[in-house]
């Protein structure tokens, strides 16, 4: 089946799952600015997810509709406790949310689950996430690209009040996904993002409007 073009950067697949969003994206006029940051959900160093993060954040530039920065939770989170913020970088936080339509979080398994520092860092705010949408993108060294880090940390976004997008992307083999230059050897992650993106805009246009009465 032909793939209908909108922009030189952004198609449709018209497979029978993205059917209802093809109708709606066919029409520009759907199309709003939306504010998503993406977060890379880990502080540890010379990680391969600050390469995956880096990718997202690129790719995502390429929809002139998306107004985005990248974030690191290891600028933000400075102590490993419950109150896991000064309050400078609280305030920063919170005021980056309250403009975002939606967040992204680039973040590792480890052992079956999300890094510490990136649940101190979403358990800091609760009204500014609502009727947010989310997506994730999952790392790890394994096959199975985070799948259970993401699972996880769709519970918690929940509990937060924000609206997980049923697309991941999961980023799998990530020691060998890269070459010298830090590019994607696998071509096949640019279409995976574009889908997600897609759903992920979906929705952050959809609630944007309902969510703006209920304040």
């Amino acid at each position: 089946m032909q793939k209908e073009k909108i922009n030189s950067t952004l198609f449709i697949d018209t497979t029978k799952s993205e059917r209802i969003l093809k109708t709606l994206f066919s029409n520009q006029e759907f199309y709003m600015s939306l504010t998503i940051p993406i977060l890379l959900g880990t502080a540890r160093e010379g990680g391969n997810s600050a390469k995956v993060a880096q990718t997202v954040f690129k790719e995502m530039q390429k929809y002139e509709f998306f107004e985005t920065e990248l974030l690191k939770v290891s600028d933000f989170v400075t102590v490993l406790k419950t109150q896991g913020m000064e309050e400078k970088n609280a305030d920063t936080w919170k005021k980056i949310m309250t403009k975002a339509d939606g967040l992204i979080v680039v973040a590792p398994e480890y052992n079956h689950g999300y890094p510490g520092e990136l649940k101190l860092m979403l358990d800091q705010l609760y009204d500014e996430y609502y009727r947010k949408p989310i997506g994730i993108c999952g790392v790890s060294a394994g096959s199975m690209g985070g799948v259970r880090m993401v699972e996880a940390l769709r519970l918690v976004a929940l509990e937060l009040g924000m609206v997980p997008i049923q697309k991941a992307v999961y980023f799998s083999e990530v020691n060998t996904l890269f070459d010298q230059s830090h590019e994607l050897k696998d071509k096949l992650y640019i279409q995976r993002l574009k889908n997600f993106f897609d759903e992920l805009a979906w929705f952050a246009k959809v609630l944007k409007e309902p969510r703006g009465k209920l304040k």
